[in-house]
């Protein structure tokens, strides 16, 4: 078995990743996280959606990155540009998903350290995101310098439909003058 590697997905990679990340959207959700799919998801479903997140890469609004492992996608994460005149300083860490039969093996970290380091190529200073309130991502998080600025109640559902709070992070990285 091959060392796990991390990969910049590209416009013109993207195929060669798109099952994969169907699977790992799909184990997600299968697993209880609550990234903006219901339990009933389905793979068509999902492909459909990756195809949307496709076109936001072609764009280059979108960086996404993966780790595989035999050409298995195990993992993977997306760090959105915003394009506003008035916030080119920041981005949106999106979708930061693990298969569950490779967590707790660095792979986040090492999504993360990616992201961290191409928002710094890109000029974005001041990285953000959104996680279930209460859950084990929230000391991960933590862990990597990210600071709570707050909690929304009954922000988004669970897959199986129970609305929960969302716990807001950011990181200052550096600081860019307009």
């Amino acid at each position: 078995m091959n060392a796990a590697q991390l990969r910049r997905v590209t416009r013109e990679s993207f195929a060669h990743y798109h099952q994969g990340l169907v699977s790992v959207l799909l184990d997600a959700v299968e697993h209880g996280a609550s990234v903006g799919f219901m339990a009933d998801i389905n793979a068509d479903e999902a492909y459909q959606w990756w195809s949307g997140v496709k076109t936001e890469v072609e764009q280059g609004n979108v960086l996404l990155w993966v780790v595989v492992q035999d050409e298995q996608v195990l993992a993977t994460v997306q760090l959105a540009l915003c394009q506003k005149a008035n916030g080119l300083n920041r981005a949106e860490v999106q979708k930061l998903l693990v298969m569950q039969h490779a967590r707790r093996h660095g792979l986040a970290t090492q999504l993360m350290h990616a992201v961290e380091q191409a928002a710094h190529q890109h000029q974005r200073g001041l990285l953000f995101l959104d996680t279930l309130a209460g859950s084990p991502a929230e000391d991960f998080y933590r862990a990597l310098g990210y600071v709570l600025c707050g909690k929304l109640p009954d922000y988004a559902c669970n897959p199986d439909g129970e609305y929960r709070a969302t716990a807001i992070y950011y990181k200052l990285l550096s600081r860019k003058s307009a």
